[in-house]
């Protein structure tokens, strides 16, 4: 698990019908750095700061939110149903990191969700959102992948000089590590932004008031 959420998991595309939502609680270490991440003790109270910051171990600790948003389709945004839209709306007004996951295994379906329309949506989506933290998934991996398919998304990479894309089988236990130091990062990218535009409101309210 990467967070407390519980989406649905099964063996058919689209099992993801609304957001799901969930939380990871993230360690620091300093001001700058990233020490761990955990699924947080949902018992605790609220504001209530964690075991290990009140011992000293860490710094101090931020609890943030990961959401599960239903899959895009390819097509105009006028035909995108509420739930696509949702998904769009989130990464455009919230301050998020994006997980990429794609199966690229052809098990989805030509109809449903092909290879091709697959990468056409990752490019049309990092388009439009170049500045966000970004981790590309390859989910299902252990079930093969199409011919080209990696090719076209090492191709889809270097266009917008993204990280590398992770390999992940959650059967075979591959890529999962990898993909917990990713979302830390960039949990901590999302946080440093965060800090600096507060910096640069604070620094405008100081202006305004003088």
């Amino acid at each position: 698990h990467i967070s407390s959420g519980t989406p649905e998991v099964n063996n058919y595309p689209f099992t993801t019908r609304g957001m799901t939502m969930g939380h990871i609680e993230v360690f620091w270490s300093d001001n700058d750095t990233v020490a761990q991440a955990v699924i947080p003790n949902l018992h605790r109270k609220t504001g209530a700061l964690a075991e290990d910051v009140l011992l000293g171990k860490y710094a101090f600790s931020q609890l943030c939110q990961v959401m599960d948003s239903p899959g895009l389709l390819v097509r105009p945004e006028e035909e995108r149903n509420e739930m696509e839209a949702l998904t769009m709306a989130a990464m455009q007004h919230l301050p998020t990191a994006v997980m990429f996951v794609m199966d690229l295994s052809g098990a989805a379906g030509e109809k449903c969700s092909s290879v091709k329309d697959q990468l056409h949506l990752r490019r049309e989506v990092r388009k439009r959102f170049p500045r966000r933290p970004w981790i590309d998934v390859v989910s299902k991996y252990d079930l093969g992948v199409v011919d080209g398919a990696l090719e076209e998304l090492e191709e889809c990479i270097a266009e917008t000089n993204d990280p590398p894309y992770i390999l992940l089988s959650v059967h075979e236990n591959l890529g999962v590590e990898e993909l917990h130091s990713k979302v830390l990062k960039a949990l901590g990218e999302v946080r440093l932004v965060l800090d600096a535009m507060a910096a640069v409101d604070i620094r405008t309210l100081r202006k305004d008031i003088t």
